[in-house]
């Protein structure tokens, strides 16, 4: 004869109305209390050992609007977002890749999610029509969160990403580094968008340091890539062509193999220093046969996990512990294990 949750309830000392809740997945009960009443339910053959420790009353509608294109680090994302999901049954993820760099695309996505969903985490531009959207979709009861940029004065449960004016500070004090003192040389940077309010930090954090710690180095361009290769590769061409005494590069954000293709071509890959972002498959290429230098890496696998339990946890009314991303260097030397 199979248990009742009187039964169970007895067994672990709590109420019935307790037991209710905790295989019912709502809030309101221990996180210890929980375990003890799903570990009895299992003693007592209520729930199998296979079974899920929770079995939620509804699914939860999760959406992720992210931009399309060449970004390897933002396809690693998506996959971390689809594998990850595909794990957790009680969470219903969609994933939204639309145009990049284009606000009105984004806000008219964000506007149609609107009594759709329950969460949406979305890497947002920093635009008016796109921060209107975003407190209309949480004015509706969407739980929101900006993932790898933030955007400010937005109705969002948090950030999920790197402080990326450290990031850039971290840039540029590898560059000095590796660049030396005593000699004006010329450096340049490339950024997918300053609309990206991520790389807008992370340009203001290599501007400083530059400024403060390697007066020696003048930062001569700035170059907008919309993170593609093809473009990268053109205006890494253009740039090498107006400066050939050029001596180190910063790459904000994607399209690392692109400059990698020109400094190959142009045989110029062994002496300007090249710092980026992200370990994608392309970039550990690059690290290896030396045309990048350092490589300022945040994790994807990390970021997919925290957005899923942040934006789940507070769409059941749960606390939010969250545990950010670190900023990791590697270099050829210390590439670790896929």
């Amino acid at each position: 004869m199979r248990s009742t949750l009187t039964d169970i309830a007895r067994e672990a000392g709590v109420s019935s109305a307790t037991v209710d809740r905790v295989l019912n997945n709502r809030s309101g009960v221990k996180e210890r209390t929980r375990e003890i009443v799903i570990e009895t339910a299992r003693r007592l053959g209520y729930l199998g050992n296979g079974a899920p420790a929770l079995m939620p009353e509804t699914r939860v509608r999760l959406d992720f609007v992210l931009p399309a294109g060449t970004n390897t680090f933002i396809a690693n994302l998506l996959h971390q977002l689809e594998k990850q999901a595909a794990a957790q049954p009680d969470l219903d993820v969609h994933i939204h890749s639309i145009e990049g760099f284009n606000p009105d695309t984004l806000a008219r996505t964000l506007h149609e999610l609107q009594g759709q969903t329950m969460g949406v985490g979305v890497i947002a531009l920093d635009h008016p029509t796109v921060r209107e959207a975003m407190r209309s979709l949480a004015a509706s009861g969407v739980s929101i969160v900006t993932l790898v940029s933030d955007i400010l004065h937005v109705s969002r449960i948090g950030y999920i990403g790197i402080d990326n004016r450290a990031a850039g500070r971290l840039g540029g004090y590898l560059l000095g580094r590796f660049l030396g003192s005593g000699v004006r040389r010329k450096i340049a940077l490339f950024a997918g968008s300053l609309s990206y309010r991520g790389h807008e930090e992370r340009e203001m954090g290599f501007r400083h340091i530059i400024g403060e710690d390697f007066p020696d180095l003048e930062i001569v361009e700035l170059r907008e890539i919309r993170d593609d290769r093809t473009k990268a590769y053109e205006e890494a061409m253009a740039l090498f062509k107006r400066h050939p005494d050029l001596a180190g590069i910063y790459n904000i954000g994607a399209g690392n193999t692109g400059i990698g293709q020109a400094l190959a071509e142009t045989g110029r890959a062994k002496n300007i220093i090249f710092v980026g972002h992200e370990l994608t498959e392309h970039n550990k290429s690059l690290l290896l046969n030396g045309t990048i230098d350092a490589i300022i890496d945040q994790n994807p696998r990390v970021e997919a996990r925290e957005a899923l339990s942040m934006l789940s946890r507070s769409v059941r009314g749960q606390s939010i512990d969250y545990h950010p991303p670190r900023l990791q260097v590697i270099f050829r030397e210390n590439i670790p294990e896929s």
